[in-house]
């Protein structure tokens, strides 16, 4: 057994990761002194340590439960229902059990040597830690995040006790891809005729910090990082040469989505064509700087929908040459259509002669390493990167066949009578079958397409039959299982906000932590912002007129409009099956003309995102200037039309992070109905639960907008929401007293009996939401064309049905309606002001090493080790439980609830209480903090304390 994670909290239980079932891979270099073997993990054990519900309810075990509530972690209370109840109960980790048993994991086996980087980085390390198990790629380790705590436990022990607990392999890393090692013997050389026994390895890595599901999971976030990156690389290693050759592949690196039901058809839909630039340049300046040189490959056809992607790809790959020049290019290559011209053999003989690609390989080479003294002889200085639409079947072809070029060059050099060595190439051909099927079924759910050909070079009718199948599978189960699966990747790298890292002890880190909190002006600046919202139902009717007096009703030109539209199409039963985008895009066109025609701009605007339920849309539009300091812009949308089947109702949310200031936008269109009120406080919670809180991969970034009490240390800590919505809340009172008082412009009478007012009032809807002062008269109903309000047969009764309401740290200084006549409402609109937070992070880092030093140099009081020496019992030690006996553990006379142990108050507040806690003139609080004294007073600090080594018993390190 190995731990593979320090502990998981989970519902306040905390779990233990451990690998119960695992097979060794092999050695991907044998002929080093140090073993490089690599193990398959294929089963996983949850073990609470907090609770003993659990322990006879197996985390592995298959249980019927339904996928919307793998959010949801089910409680220890449920165990107290009756026998006979049809409940179904699942182990709160059986999601993350699922995904770590798939067989798709792996780990290093005995030595600890670091899979989750290459060759040529590991080569590079100081010999002094190249096995160390601290170091390691991050990007790559897939329970990072679930072992953080420990990793930082293990940083504070001294050399000794860091190597005695690296032994016990209780902390394990774990990598997501595909590891295949062969062993061959090859032609003997002709200097002895001993054959020569070689060892083929092919390691991919799947990068996790975009990591998801084929139609859940597209394109580039704000940070670079793109869906489904994989770094794989091939070794081919002897007793006198390692050669390394590495690809990577990864989604198109813009913003771009597939929704809804998707068939063979594939819609996309590039969300942020205006302001993916920044993110693109992300990505490949992460991908310059870690491997040299780039040249993309896309593998994109000509069909509407690919060809989309690869214009926006090129135009922007183009702009970005401006930064790098030679360092990054492209080639278009039609792989469908190749295929349909001269076959897959085409594509064989043919690829790694094109004049790009050949010049390319020439030029980017590959590492080769002396198997005896470890030294480089070569290294790769540039990588390809390959990409189809879902970076799967296309792309492992071709990397296959680069691959092979790779290793031609290399043989060309040294083993020239191993070029014809069947033997080899059938190796090689089978590892790359078997990588295509992993890395497909992690991403799709099925093998990959075209592995018949890889394996055998020949395309046949069971191959073509294999691939039709897998294409039906995969239209499946991305459709209607991988929702769930989704929602267990983020539960695995802690995205669901009912987790929490597991917290070892540390008093001292946990005051320096506490006082940066507390000092962070120190290292944080604002600057101002200014948001324009604006809310409109218009009836299903295009633009007719001006749209000036709505968007700039004030001499301003705010950072951030964001503008939401209701019926922005006719409500028909075709439009609630099947929205059409084609109205909001006439809008979107008449908004940005109005907005960056204006006489006055100071600067362009560009479309941030938009988002669209069939007639609720959503529009964020920034100044061009922003879009590289706006980041993790993402959507959602909910039904809430014949109770969530229909989108003639619902919410669209989108969220944006502008520095360090979380923004969450909100439009909706509630139920209608004059007595409905019910059903419009449904509507408020179903959204808010969906569009800001829900928990999964589309929403968890807009679900931090309402995560209140965050660590000040979390980039995301401040959050402002925004609901600019038709309500459709009414007003309690006859037609006829409600328009004589809107007559009289005595609004006071109808705000009282306003239905949403009372809601908030109740604590029905809109709970701790803010709005201003209703001072212009009721948005709905309008005879259109005309300021008469309905005069039709249902003569509906005036209300403020448009709305805005807002909570966060925001400054309302207008809220007003316009007078545009294009439709039965009239437009409501609110200026903002507000200030976003920047945080500097060397600072921030400076000053917390600068804490910590001061905190471990000296304390008031009594030094470090005194205070620690000093840790006794509490004073009512009376209350506390025996001492454990031959016979008795104290535990065993405590009470036991459902499984749990009971704490008493004294113990508990023993527990909790802080021996470490520093008067209020701790040199915490003292700490200089100006910039000159900030990077000069550590060189006065008393000398630090020389921890001495621990007491061991049996060689273990006592207390662990």
């Amino acid at each position: 057994m190995a731990s593979l994670a320090h502990g998981l909290i989970m519902d306040l239980d905390i779990f233990l990761a451990v690998i119960t079932t695992a097979t060794e891979v092999g050695n991907t270099r044998p002929s080093q002194s140090l073993p490089e073997k690599v193990a398959r993990i294929h089963d996983v054990q949850f073990y609470c340590l907090t609770s003993s519900a659990w322990d006879d309810f197996s985390s592995s075990q298959d249980s019927l439960v339904n996928p919307e509530n793998m959010g949801t972690v089910p409680s220890r209370d449920a165990f107290s229902q009756p026998l006979n109840s049809n409940a179904v109960f699942e182990h709160p980790c059986m999601p993350l059990t699922k995904i770590l048993s798939s067989g798709s994991f792996y780990y290093a086996l005995d030595a600890p040597w670091d899979p989750s980087s290459r060759l040529a980085v590991r080569l590079s390390r100081d010999s002094r830690v190249q096995n160390d198990i601290g170091i390691f790629d991050e990007g790559f380790v897939w329970n990072e995040y679930i072992i953080r705590s420990l990793l930082d436990f293990r940083e504070r022990l001294d050399l000794h006790e860091r190597q005695e607990l690296d032994r016990c392999q209780f902390i394990v890393l774990a990598i997501q891809g595909y590891v295949g090692v062969s062993t061959m013997a090859l032609p003997a050389p002709p200097v002895n005729g001993a054959p020569v026994i070689a060892s083929l390895s092919l390691i991919s890595r799947l990068g996790w910090k975009r990591a998801g599901t084929r139609f859940n999971t597209r394109g580039v976030d704000d940070d670079g990082n793109t869906a489904n990156f994989v770094e794989t690389e091939t070794i081919l290693s002897t007793d006198q040469h390692s050669v390394s050759y590495t690809q990577v592949r990864g989604s198109v690196p813009l913003f771009w989505e597939q929704q809804g039901i998707q068939t063979f058809g594939q819609r996309i839909q590039i969300t942020r064509p205006q302001a993916s630039q920044p993110a693109f340049e992300r990505h490949f300046a992460h991908l310059i700087e870690e491997y040299g040189a780039t040249h993309a490959i896309n593998l994109l056809g000509t069909k509407e929908n690919e060809a989309t992607l690869t214009a926006a790809y090129a135009k922007h790959l183009y702009q970005a040459r401006g930064i790098w020049g030679d360092q990054l290019s492209i080639s278009h290559y039609d792989f469908h259509n190749a295929v349909r011209v001269g076959g897959h053999d085409s594509i064989v003989r043919e690829f790694g002669h094109l004049e790009d690609i050949a010049d390319h390989m020439d030029h980017f080479g590959f590492t080769l390493t002396d198997t005896s003294t470890g030294e480089r002889i070569t290294e790769q200085n540039g990588v390809f990167r390959t990409n189809c639409l879902d970076c799967l079947d296309r792309t492992n072809f071709v990397q296959d066949i680069l691959s092979r070029k790779a290793i031609e060059q290399f043989l060309g050099l040294v083993h020239r009578e191993w070029l014809q060595a069947n033997i080899l190439w059938a190796h090689h051909r089978e590892l790359w079958a078997e990588n295509g099927d992993a890395l497909s079924r992690i991403y799709a759910g099925t093998g990959a397409l075209n592995t018949s050909f890889t394996r055998t070079g020949k395309r046949t009718l069971a191959g073509v039959l294999s691939d039709a199948t897998k294409s039906v599978s995969r239209a499946y189960i991305n459709n209607f299982q991988d929702k769930s699966k989704q929602i267990a990747i983020d539960m695995f790298l802690g995205n669901l906000n009912n987790q929490t890292q597991v917290n070892i002890f540390d008093p001292v880190h946990d005051m320096v932590r506490k006082t940066l909190n507390e000092r962070v002006s120190e290292y944080s600046s604002n600057r101002p912002c200014s948001v324009f919202i604006g809310t409109w139902n218009v009836n299903g009717r295009p633009p007719s007129e001006s749209l000036v007096p709505w968007l700039f009703p004030r001499d301003s030109e705010p950072d951030i409009f964001v503008l939401g539209f209701q019926e922005i199409v006719l409500l028909t039963a075709q439009q609630i099956v099947q929205t059409d985008p084609e109205k909001r895009r006439v809008w979107e066109h008449k908004i940005m003309e109005t907005i960056n025609g204006r006489s006055k701009t100071s600067g362009d605007y560009v479309l941030l995102r938009s988002e669209q339920l069939v007639g609720t849309a959503l529009l964020v539009i920034v100044k061009s200037e922003l879009t590289s300091v706006i980041r993790n812009v993402e959507g959602a949308t909910r039904k809430t039309g014949l109770r969530g089947i229909s989108g003639n109702k619902g919410g669209v949310g989108i969220r944006l992070d502008y520095h360090d200031t979380s923004f969450c936008f909100v439009t909706a269109h509630l139920a209608a109905g004059h007595s409905n009120v019910e059903e419009r406080n449904a509507d408020f919670w179903t959204i808010t639960k969906d569009c800001i809180s829900s928990k999964g991969k589309r929403s968890r970034a807009t679900s931090k907008c309402v995560n209140e009490g965050r660590d000040i240390s979390s980039r995301k800590f401040r959050s402002n929401i925004i609901w600019l919505a038709d309500t459709n809340y009414r007003i309690d009172l006859p037609n006829e007293s409600v328009r004589s008082l809107t007559t009289e412009r005595d609004y006071d009478p109808l705000i009282g009996l306003d239905q949403l007012r009372l809601a908030i009032e109740a604590g029905e809807a809109f709970t701790g939401y803010d709005e201003g002062p209703l001072l212009f008269p009721p948005t709905y109903k309008y005879d259109v064309g005309t300021d008469n309000y309905d005069s039709s047969e249902k003569m509906r009764i005036p209300a403020w049905t448009d709305r805005i309401l807002f909570r966060g740290s925001l400054d309302l200084s207008v809220y007003s309606r316009a007078e545009l006549r294009g439709s039965d409402h009239r437009p409501v609109f609110a200026l903002f002001r507000t200030e976003v937070r920047m945080i500097d992070t060397v600072k921030r880092a400076a000053i917390s090493r600068l804490l910590l030093e001061t905190t471990m140099a000296d304390i008031p009081g009594g030094m470090l080790e005194e205070k620690i020496a000093a840790l006794a019992l509490p004073s009512n030690k009376d209350d506390l439980p025996a001492p454990s006996s031959d016979d008795l553990n104290w535990w065993e006379s405590l009470e036991i609830d459902k499984g749990s142990l009971v704490i008493s108050p004294p113990l508990l507040e023993a527990a909790l209480a802080n021996p470490f806690d520093s008067p209020g003139d701790s040199p915490l609080s003292s700490c200089p903090s100006s910039d000159e004294e900030l990077y000069s007073h550590a060189a006065d600090l008393p000398i630090p304390i020389i921890p001495e080594p621990a007491m061991r018993r049996g060689g273990h390190v006592s207390g662990l």
